[in-house]
């Protein structure tokens, strides 16, 4: 969206190109599309031919330099080149803007004081006005933290222009980046055969104390209906299955009966 935005932006001045006969005509084509709202990407109009003649002048050459720092360089590029002309109030916020860009890359670059000093700002409400303004424009999402003088970046839009010789560093940068998602997603792979091994080994114990307990509560229902069937009889069928297992070699003793002799023999037991 922003891409397209830009773009359409830009196409008044890529027509105005083709008749920017003069070096003269084509540095004024450089100011003004530098100037202008919702213009952040300039390598269509670098490779313009008549842009390019500016290569050649010794008057104007620095107004081709300048629109090189407009489509790939910094503020910081800017300050290094003190032959180039004199920034407008519009040309410099934009400048600042497109800075933001590769600056937001690094999480260590974030901080408001590295921010502030990278693009020489001279205090905190001035970068939060610059950082606002950024995301108003589409150029980045991220989110201010006053309180740890930090600015979080979730995203920034490819809005910067790639410079002569940029694209094997930009390989290898991939290369890197896609190295770690491999490693990244085996570490997840690892990581997901280890909870289901993890799960079914709960199942398993799961499954066995489940066994453990009906077996124990099998036991104990039929200890409990052995003492009910007992409880049931009475102390003369107690004492007749006294009699027969003593018979057979077993003992299973009854409950005693109070001694019946009432007189001077009665002692529980008879002796005669």
């Amino acid at each position: 969206m922003e891409q397209t935005r830009a773009l359409n932006a830009l196409e008044p001045f890529l027509a105005l190109s083709k008749s920017a006969n003069s070096p003269r005509a084509a540095a004024d084509l450089v100011t003004q599309a530098t100037s202008a709202a919702n213009t952040y990407v300039f390598a269509e109009l670098l490779q313009t031919p008549n842009i390019q003649v500016l290569r050649d002048s010794a008057d104007y050459a620095s107004y081709l330099t300048l629109l090189e720092i407009f489509s790939w360089g910094t503020w910081e590029d800017y300050k290094a080149s003190p032959s180039l002309p004199k920034l407008s109030a519009p040309q410099h916020q934009k400048l600042l803007l497109l800075s933001l860009l590769p600056l937001s890359r690094s999480h260590t670059t974030l901080t408001y004081s590295t921010l502030m000093s990278r693009l020489d700002l001279p205090s905190t409400r001035s970068l939060e006005e610059l950082i606002t303004t950024a995301i108003y424009a589409g150029l980045l999402t991220a989110t201010l933290d006053p309180a740890h003088s930090l600015v979080s970046v979730t995203s920034t839009s490819p809005l910067r222009d790639l410079s002569p010789g940029a694209l094997p560093t930009l390989q290898q940068t991939l290369s890197t980046w896609s190295s770690r998602c491999e490693s990244a997603l085996a570490d997840l792979d690892a990581q997901v055969v280890a909870v289901r091994h993890a799960a079914v080994l709960r199942e398993k114990d799961r499954r066995k104390k489940e066994r453990a307990l009906e077996i124990a509560m099998a036991v104990g229902e039929e200890k409990g209906g052995a003492k009910r069937g007992m409880s049931g009889l009475g102390e003369d069928d107690l004492m007749d299955i006294d009699q027969e297992l003593s018979g057979s070699g077993r003992v299973l003793r009854g409950p005693k009966r109070a001694p019946q002799g009432t007189g001077f023999g009665g002692f529980g037991r008879r002796v005669g």
